[in-house]
């Protein structure tokens, strides 16, 4: 798997059969690196943990331009289709997909997910959710989307047993530094975990510092990549 953090929670996901953007907010992202089309090469999913513009993003433009599949909440979805996606395949919280290369479960999130379209209305969105990625061959992937801590996630580390951890730790608006060391040590038995969710805006926590520091003496491997880094993992 080769994982490419693409600022804020935008990750672009490479696996055998299938490239992934979760979250792809780009317009607008002080932290994007940038590189538009190396984003979108070879794109064939779409992959959205809630409806807020920071998540949604760009999606709408790059599923016409690319054909990718949007998977998200089934209110997500509907807002997409109805402003002109085809593409389209709805989730809830607790199912599970099969997409050939992949499958992909919606899980529950402790957070909000509404919309204020750039028309000044307002739309439900659905539920926020984490997102869990198991492919043949690679280590489950958990992108927690936007939460905080919930004694709950050891439910998720038993169901899909995730070795690879994507925490937001921001603070304000999720989990700060500290919290999601917290759920990263005590609900998971992640083999890798990476932050997201800082230094996008001033509102938000401006460095991993303090997740890195509470994640000390874990047997957790922590990385924290640079906008447009991409890992092997």
């Amino acid at each position: 798997m080769k994982l490419t953090w693409l600022g804020h929670s935008a990750f672009r996901i490479e696996i055998r059969g299938a490239n992934l953007l979760i979250d792809p907010f780009f317009s607008g992202n002080p932290s994007f690196p940038g590189d538009r089309a190396a984003a979108t090469a070879g794109l064939t999913h779409i992959l959205l943990t809630h409806g807020h513009g920071d998540h949604l993003g760009d999606t709408l433009a790059i599923a016409k331009e690319t054909g990718a599949k949007i998977i998200a909440d089934a209110d997500i979805v509907a807002y997409l289709g109805a402003h002109g996606a085809k593409n389209l395949d709805p989730m809830n919280t607790g199912g599970t997909t099969d997409q050939d290369a992949f499958r992909v479960s919606l899980t529950v999130a402790h957070h909000s997910s509404g919309f204020l379209a750039p028309t000044g209305m307002s739309h439900s969105m659905g539920h926020p959710h984490g997102i869990v990625i198991r492919a043949e061959g690679e280590k489950t992937l958990y992108h927690a989307g936007d939460t905080d801590i919930f004694s709950d996630m050891a439910l998720i580390d038993e169901i899909y047993e995730p070795k690879i951890g994507i925490l937001p730790i921001g603070d304000r608006f999720t989990m700060g530094g500290a919290v999601a060391a917290m759920a990263a040590r005590r609900f998971f038995h992640f083999e890798t975990v990476l932050p997201c969710h800082y230094g996008t805006f001033p509102l938000l926590d401006p460095t991993a510092d303090r997740f890195v520091a509470a994640m000390q003496g874990s047997s957790t491997q922590v990385l924290v990549p640079k906008p447009g880094e991409t890992l092997s993992l």
